[in-house]
């Protein structure tokens, strides 16, 4: 499991657009940005649906007040399913990563049979700062396990990676 002051993975994520298949490698997303990524069970599922993705939606310019260059929602998804994720919850600020073949998920630690959801593998629930393929913080929810009878959402939230980054924010002088 990869920890804070690790590197990312070095992976190729498959994204659809146009009608073509295309890829991009954790240097093309992360080399010299401060990012924020999100990773999460799948697309179109309550939680992710309701509460995870338009949060960080919701408060992307709060966050790039703070130094943040992106924020990524990483899901064990294909792009045809992330496209089309995106679409349906009018997300246009949050980059979302396909990683269909889960490679960046298992190399980061966090792959986990859901397969009593008939989820098949899947992502933990997680969220980390990344300076420059650097881990710099992560926001991991309790319970990591395979086949878990819970799904928690306290962790990983819009909210606690906010108050994370403000904490670190120096205050202006007056």
């Amino acid at each position: 499991m990869r920890k804070e002051g690790y590197q990312i993975p070095q992976v190729e994520f498959v994204f659809r657009e146009n009608s073509e298949f295309f890829t991009r490698t954790s240097a093309d997303l992360f080399d010299g940005k401060r990012v924020i990524i999100f990773s999460l069970p799948g697309a179109f599922t309550p939680t992710c649906s309701a509460y995870q993705l338009p949060g960080f939606e919701e408060k992307y310019d709060e966050f790039a007040s703070l130094g943040i260059d992106a924020i990524y929602c990483i899901s064990v998804n294909d792009g045809f399913v992330m496209n089309a994720w995106a679409k349906d919850q009018n997300i246009e600020k949050v980059k979302l990563v396909p990683d269909g073949n889960a490679h960046f998920t298992r190399s980061m630690g966090y792959l986990v049979r859901k397969s009593n959801l008939g989820f098949g593998e899947r992502s933990w629930r997680y969220a980390a700062i990344v300076d420059d393929r650097i881990i710099e913080k992560l926001f991991v929810e309790d319970g990591i396990r395979d086949n878990a009878d819970t799904d928690p959402y306290e962790v990983s939230t819009p909210e606690n990676v906010l108050k994370y980054l403000k904490s670190l924010a120096i205050p202006l002088m007056q």
